[in-house]
Order: C-alpha cells, then structure tokens, then sequence
C-alpha cells in the first residue's frame, strides 16, 4: 500500500468512529422518542382509535411538509436508501416527520429519513471541520453508521455500499477527481468503522438485532432448492406487484394540490387498512414480524395481514410519509414465509422465512446482497446462506431489468 494510502485511511479512523457513533445516537434517539409516544397514542387498538391515529398523522405530516422549513426533506418516493445530502438545516423537519410515521402506526421504517438526516449532518459538518477531504466520503461515512446502526451489524453496511457505487469519485461534494485508483477494501476501510461503532452503539444502548426465534434450519435436501425458490419468486412478484402500482399512486395523491389534504387522505387509507388488518399490520413490522411467529395466527389471517402490508406500503410510500420500505419489506416475507410452512409443513419455517424475505426485499429494492443479508439475519442460521444463494437465481431473473420502487423525476416543491 502506498504510504500516502495509509496516511490518508489513518487521518478517517477518528472521523469515521465520530460519525459512526453520533449516527447511532441520534437513531436511538428518535426511536426512543418514537416509542414514549407510541405507549401514550396507542393504550389500546380500537377500530375508531386506528382510523383517527392515521388520519390525524397525515394531517400532521402534512402540515410539515406545508410549513416546516425544507419541506421535512425530500420526497423519500424519489430515493433509494443513500441519496445526495440535503441540506443540514432540513434535518429537523425530517426528523419530526419520521417521528410521526414511527408512532403513529404508519407501514414504513426509520431507514430513510434517518439515513438522510445522518448523512446531512456528517457531510455538513465534515466539510465545515475538513474542507479538503472529498464530499463523497462524509456521505459515506454518515450511510455506514446509520446502516450499521440500523440492522446491528457493520456486514450490512458494506454490502449496500458495494452495490450503490457510493464510493465513486465526484459523486458528491467538490473534491478531487484525479486520485489513484483505491481497491474497494481501501474505499470501505472508513465506512467499516463508522458501519461497525455504530452497530456496536445500537448493541450497547438496545441490545436490539434482526434475528428472530426460529427452530434451527434441520439440514439440506435437494429439494429445498425448489421449494425455497418458489416462495422467493412468489415473494418477488407479489413484492413487483407495489413496485409497478407506486409510481401511479404516487401521481394519483400527488393530483391533490396541497400537501395536507395529500397525506391526510394517505393517513386515512391506512386507518381503513389498519381497521382491516388489525394492530400487527401496523408500524414498521419488525415487532409485528415477531408477533407473527409466536402468536400462531390462522393462515388465512396472516395472508390476508401480508396484502394488507403490502397495499399500506404503498399508499404510505407514495402519499408523502417521511420512511424507508425495507423494513417493511422484511415484514412481508415474514408473513409469507409463516403462510408457507402452515400450507406445507415439509417445508421448514426457517426456509420459508429466508426465501420470503429474500423475495420481498429483493423486489423492493433491487439489490442482492442486502436481500441475502437481511433473509439470513432474520433466522440468523448459516447453515441457510448456501441455499439462499442458490434460491436468490430465480428471484433475481424476475427481478433483474424491472422498475425500483423509486419514482424516477422528483414532483414540483410544495408550496
């Protein structure tokens, strides 16, 4: 390694374990916030308490949207999980309005409007403290903590950056362009660190992971390749199915021409969704996807509770809620992973899981190795990922060349 490699990745250890840190931090804080008032909103369940929840934190979404300077940030329909920085005078619409979406019941995660918050602050800050480092590497290190924050573990951090071509040159901020060419382990060396003190913050403060209670994966059979490839191109399409829908319902709330009446009506769709679904089709799913296998709800209900998400999904993506669909998306292959197993029960539940999640995520997000990570973390069983990397093929032709579930142009500012 050159020594002016080894200076410069030297100089990004402090850095990277600030930012890293500071990302995780302000994560827990907000959901923790989310959580007190989640307690104080929701003492029960009622049919009339779900609808007018809803409907109220549209209303109140969409009055930051309106109001609050920077428009609670951008549209997250028009981003994938690691976008350009905003500006970091946004940050607290942003923040507000993910805190409405997180206790209030809202079907979308943290994942977006806290990556966006935590990358503004790092880049804001990163090139006020150290003008000469490249933009692009705030943005980089604000991702990883916030990543690795968000699913416990640095390994998610590095998958999904080694997909999103974050690490290319110029691709934010003004730095240099003629640098030699780094290897990718050199280009993830920061974000590993920022990736790795956060997750290990997010351990010490909530002790939280994504593996669930699943009886152990009982050992390979020849045909668990079919058998979890099937689940997984089912989890695929159904997940296709919110992808090609989202841009026309996007466009269709986006009609309305104000953005209060926009979420209300979005929140009160929910809140008729919510009535349907119940209380485990609510939230984030996280929780929910835990309730989902230790409660033994009937099949019929734990499907019927997988298209209620998938269609809450949509409309809460696409009518202007500040949150991340991927967290959801893991909900959804949950449930039909559970749905799976009780329909046929030769095919193990910690299979079914993996090739449901894998589906769902793969669908929703276009992006293979956070889909294999997440499926895998969920049961948390490595004696799974060689078959997941097999059951990914099938799902990953459907996949491969279809839409994201990104509206491609930005709508006009509001008001």
């Amino acid at each position: 390694m050159p020594r002016a490699t080894w200076v410069k990745l030297l100089a990004l250890v402090l850095p990277a374990l600030v930012v890293g840190v500071g990302s995780s931090l302000v994560l827990f804080g907000i959901t923790e916030l989310a959580d007190v008032l989640e307690r104080l909103i929701w003492p029960s369940f009622e049919w009339w308490r779900i609808l007018l929840v809803l409907t109220l934190a549209g209303t109140l979404t969409g009055l930051l949207i309106w109001r609050f300077p920077g428009h609670a940030g951008p549209d997250p329909a028009t981003e994938g999980l690691v976008a350009p920085p905003m500006p970091a005078w946004v940050v607290p619409g942003v923040l507000l309005a993910a805190i409405v979406t997180l206790s209030c019941g809202v079907s979308l995660g943290p994942e977006n409007p806290i990556t966006a918050a935590n990358v503004a602050l790092a880049f804001a800050l990163g090139r006020w403290l150290f003008p000469q480092v490249d933009g692009v590497i705030w943005v980089a290190l604000g991702a990883a903590g916030t990543i690795g924050a968000l699913f416990g573990t640095p390994v998610a951090a590095a998958l999904i950056l080694s997909e999103v071509l974050i690490t290319r040159h110029g691709s934010a901020g003004n730095g240099p362009t003629d640098q030699p060419e780094m290897s990718l382990w050199d280009k993830l060396f920061a974000p590993l660190l920022a990736a790795g003190a956060g997750a290990l913050t997010t351990i010490v403060l909530s002790g939280e992971t994504l593996s669930m209670k699943v009886p152990g994966y009982p050992g390979f059979h020849l045909v668990d390749l079919v058998s979890g490839s099937l689940v997984a191109l089912i989890g695929a399409g159904l997940g296709l199915v919110a992808v090609y829908v989202f841009p026309y319902a996007h466009a269709a709330f986006h009609r309305i021409p104000h953005p209060v009446p926009m979420v209300t009506a979005g929140g009160l769709i929910l809140g008729g969704l919510g009535i349907v679904g119940g209380e485990v089709s609510l939230f984030k799913g996280l929780t929910q996807a835990g309730e989902l296998l230790e409660n033994h709800y009937a099949t019929g209900t734990v499907l019927l509770v997988l298209l209620v998400k998938l269609v809450a999904l949509t409309v809460a993506a696409s009518c202007g809620f500040r949150g991340g669909r991927i967290f959801p998306a893991i909900f959804m292959g949950v449930a039909l992973g559970v749905a799976a197993h009780a329909l046929v029960p030769a095919v193990p539940l910690s299979l079914a899981l993996v090739s449901g999640v894998l589906g769902f995520v793969l669908a929703i997000t276009q992006q293979g190795w956070l889909s294999l990570f997440a499926a895998v973390a969920i049961v948390g069983d490595l004696a799974l990922i060689p078959v997941a990397c097999v059951t990914i093929l099938p799902a990953w032709l459907l996949v491969t060349g279809k839409k994201q579930m990104i509206v491609p142009e930005p709508v006009p500012e509001m008001p």
